[in-house]
């Protein structure tokens, strides 16, 4: 089942647009990863299905369980609830027992919509499992033109897998600088893929930022 209905989006997909993935040799065969990618239409999820390698899950607002028949679906693609405006503790050990269960993660942790195709600073939710799994991060680029219309030319990009012990200690209670410095990383890579601006190392970057 979820094989096959992963074969028809990614039909549909390529018949809709000029579709095209770079960097799939970059993601590891051997374990599960957190995808962190950037977000500009809700068509993203699939998108970056499309590319993503084995099976995945992904966090999904808590509103779209409520149909049953819809919940099912999506259920058996991977997704799991949240539940806006309140502690994700349950999520974070949601998200690492489905890394552990040999599926890889889809998160967009700009958290919203890019209006004008620009990458926002992220937030550290994904920094969060990456230290608490130990699972390498992929930063990925959804890139297009201005809006995304019929056989648009659209390029899936997936960049070098970051390791997160290089950036904070693999811990149940990690170190919150240590986050924004795995944080900073990521989103600077998917800068890189999505506007092809020069990659910044997180090291350099302050964490005042991100108060």
């Amino acid at each position: 089942m979820y094989y096959l209905v992963k074969f028809v989006v990614r039909m549909y997909f390529t018949l809709m647009y000029k579709l095209r993935f770079e960097g799939k040799d970059n993601i590891p065969e051997d374990t599960t990863v957190i995808y962190t990618c950037n977000h500009r239409s809700n068509a993203d999820p699939p998108l970056l299905g499309c590319g993503a390698k084995g099976k995945f899950a992904f966090m999904a607002k808590e509103e779209l369980f409520h149909n049953k028949l819809f919940a099912w679906l999506i259920r058996s693609l991977g997704a799991f609830p949240v539940s806006r405006g309140k502690g994700d503790t349950a999520v974070i050990d949601t998200a690492v027992e489905r890394l552990d269960s040999n599926r890889s993660l889809m998160i967009f942790p700009e958290g919203t919509r890019s209006k004008d195709g620009k990458v926002g600073k992220g937030h550290t939710g994904a920094a969060l499992i990456a230290a608490r799994s130990g699972k390498p991060v992929m930063p990925v680029g959804i890139c297009y033109g201005e809006k995304l219309k019929f056989r648009t030319p659209l390029t899936v990009k997936f960049g070098k897998p970051i390791d997160p012990a290089e950036y904070c200690e693999i811990s149940d209670t990690p170190n919150p600088r240590q986050l924004v410095k795995l944080k900073n990383r990521y989103m600077a890579d998917i800068k890189h893929l999505v506007e092809g601006e020069t990659e910044t190392s997180a090291d350099t970057k302050e964490e005042k930022t991100d108060e």
